[in-house]
C-alpha cells in the first residue's frame, strides 16, 4: 500500500503563491502517473493538475494554466504543485493521487487513481 502524504497548504492573500509538496512510501513512485486534484465545499473532486512517470508531459485545468506548475522528483518520491497569482476560487482542499497502472496518458477522472492522500487546505482570501 502506497501512501501519500500532502504539505505546504495554507492562508494566503490574492495574488500570493503557495507550494505544495505530496511525499510518497514504496519504491514504485517512479512508475505512477501523479496529479493534483481539489474540491471546495459543496463541489465535487476536480482534476488540476497531471505529470506523466517521467516528468516530460504535463496536464493542466484550463483555470490554472500560466499559474500552476506541477513537477516531480523521482529520486525523492516527491511532487510539487506551485501555485502562482492565486486567487479566491482556488480555495480547496487539494489532494495528490496516483496512478499506478500502465496509462499512455494522465486522467482526470477520480476513478482512474488508486492512492489519495489525506489533502491539505488552501485558502485564500481576496
Amino acid at each position: 500500500q502506497v501512501q501519500l502524504v500532502e504539505s505546504g497548504g495554507g492562508l494566503v492573500q490574492a495574488g500570493g503563491s503557495l507550494r505544495l509538496s505530496c511525499a510518497a512510501s514504496g519504491r514504485m513512485f517512479g512508475s505512477y502517473v501523479m496529479a493534483w486534484f481539489r474540491q471546495a465545499p459543496g463541489n465535487e473532486r476536480e482534476f488540476v493538475a497531471g505529470i506523466m512517470r517521467s516528468g516530460g508531459s504535463t496536464y493542466y485545468k484550463d483555470s490554472v494554466k500560466g499559474r500552476f506548475t506541477i513537477s516531480r522528483d523521482n529520486a525523492k518520491n516527491t511532487v510539487y504543485l506551485q501555485m502562482n497569482n492565486l486567487k479566491a476560487e482556488d480555495t480547496a482542499v487539494y489532494y495528490c493521487a496516483a496512478d499506478r497502472h500502465p496509462s499512455p496518458n494522465v486522467a482526470g477522472t477520480t476513478a482512474s487513481y488508486d492512492y489519495w492522500g489525506q489533502g491539505t487546505q488552501v485558502t485564500v482570501s481576496s
